[in-house]
């Protein structure tokens, strides 16, 4: 077995918030990057640093970093391959030490999106200055992300990774942008980019074909075996632009189940599948999308038996029908769901409900300010997600309110100068009239 490993770098924050008519709000996707942290995986691309609505939320997960709250899983931003973008990017989050920077790769998007203004050779040549001003930012991790890259001419890609490379990139990430590759053309492309360029390979993988989690495992594998290490890129419940990306779950037990992988490749050492199961449940919940009946491990029918010869079997040794066990996954525990009197605390809840639902947590508060300034918090965190607190979040505001507060603060853009500032001056004299 070799020492290379397989790693996750999950993108539920990056890319799979991009999912269309969908979304997380900035203390969901705290919460998220906290239990990623708790389940030990790898890194968490958590958003974008040249975005000005993500400033806020980005320094204040940044700053549970510095506090060791955030302590085994890296957080890293992700901007176009564009230095000006780079330099941006660390002027505005300041401690940012981890990022990947983005450029098409492919003869169709090179043309498509850029429309005949661009050559490969200047893709290159502003992937190696966006690299370049990164590393003299002080950035530790640097990745290339190339967009398309499984209609990317190969050796377009290798010439395209190595030049990163000599410009301080460490890590290059293939894209499956469109869902377009199968897991043998998976194997064979990663394998030759893998041998040539000798760094480590992240595998990010669309499911337009249903195939994300099949060539994220096979793309993991042609890099182990080329002797890299390899970083498959997921989302939790497979959440993601169009039919989503690689899930999570899937991917990780197909890495440590499956009949070819299985004491045969190793996976990062921190990671806990048995906190899958809540992972799953909350990003769910923060979605407002149900994870489906039959999702592999946490899907409600992922361990359910009904047929004669299936029951009887999975009662007589379960390993007759469930290749891994519940408990495996954090589940199994009793849920406890309240049909009696109930107490909730939202944006209109007030002092006394408040207090028996963290009485309920068991949570005291040591004075009426410190009470009356977490209600403040959590009434507003109400108007944040608009949806009922999770315990998970209640806590997180108990704890870290200075946090709390700057992750759900949001300046909206709004500068008055020109046409804006003549029409709403014009408006203020003459208002319009039925325009909703």
């Amino acid at each position: 077995m070799t020492d290379n490993r397989i790693y996750f770098v999950d993108v539920t924050n990056r890319d799979g918030v991009q999912t269309s008519r969908l979304g997380l709000a900035k203390l969901q996707k705290t919460i998220i990057n906290l239990m990623l942290n708790d389940m030990g995986i790898t890194q968490s691309e958590f958003g974008f640093p040249t975005t000005k609505h993500e400033l806020n939320y980005l320094n204040g997960n940044l700053e549970l970093v510095k506090r060791g709250v955030i302590s085994t899983t890296k957080l890293s931003g992700w901007m176009r391959g564009i230095a000006s973008d780079v330099e941006q990017s660390f002027r505005d989050v300041p401690n940012l030490e981890n990022v990947n920077l983005s450029q098409s790769t492919s003869e169709q998007m090179i043309n498509g999106k850029y429309m005949g203004k661009k050559t490969p050779d200047d893709i290159i040549k502003m992937t190696k200055e966006a690299v370049e001003c990164a590393v003299d930012n002080g950035a530790k991790i640097i990745g290339v992300n190339a967009e398309d890259a499984s209609r990317s001419d190969i050796d377009f890609l290798i010439k395209y990774a190595t030049e990163a490379k000599k410009s301080g990139a460490y890590r290059f990430r293939y894209c499956d942008t469109l869902g377009f590759e199968d897991p043998q053309t998976t194997y064979d492309r990663i394998y030759r980019i893998a041998k040539a360029t000798q760094m480590p390979i992240e595998l990010h993988f669309h499911n337009d074909l249903g195939m994300a989690v099949a060539c994220s495992v096979m793309g993991a594998r042609a890099a182990i075996d080329a002797g890299v290490d390899a970083y498959i890129n997921t989302a939790i419940n497979g959440m993601g632009e169009r039919a989503g990306n690689a899930d999570l779950v899937s991917c990780l037990l197909a890495c440590l189940k499956s009949a070819g992988f299985k004491d045969k490749y190793k996976i990062d050492e921190n990671i806990r599948l048995d906190k899958a199961w809540k992972l799953a449940k909350y990003t769910a919940y923060a979605f407002g999308v149900a994870i489906p009946i039959n999702q592999p491990a946490v899907g409600d029918n992922a361990f359910a038996h009904e047929s004669g010869i299936h029951a009887d079997g999975a009662l007589k040794d379960r390993r007759n029908y469930e290749l891994y066990d519940f408990e495996e996954l954090g589940r199994g525990e009793p849920e406890i769901i309240e049909t009696g009197r109930m107490i909730t605390t939202g944006e209109y809840g007030g002092i006394k409900g408040f207090r028996n639902v963290y009485n309920n947590l068991e949570i005291e508060f040591k004075d009426e300010h410190e009470a009356r300034n977490i209600l403040e918090l959590a009434r507003y965190a109400n108007v944040h997600t608009q949806k009922p607190l999770t315990t998970s979040e209640l806590r997180f505001i108990y704890y870290f309110p200075d946090i709390a507060a700057q992750v759900m603060t949001v300046s909206p853009y709004y500068e008055p100068l020109g046409a804006i500032k003549e029409r709403v001056e014009a408006q203020m004299k003459n208002p319009p009239i039925g325009v909703i």
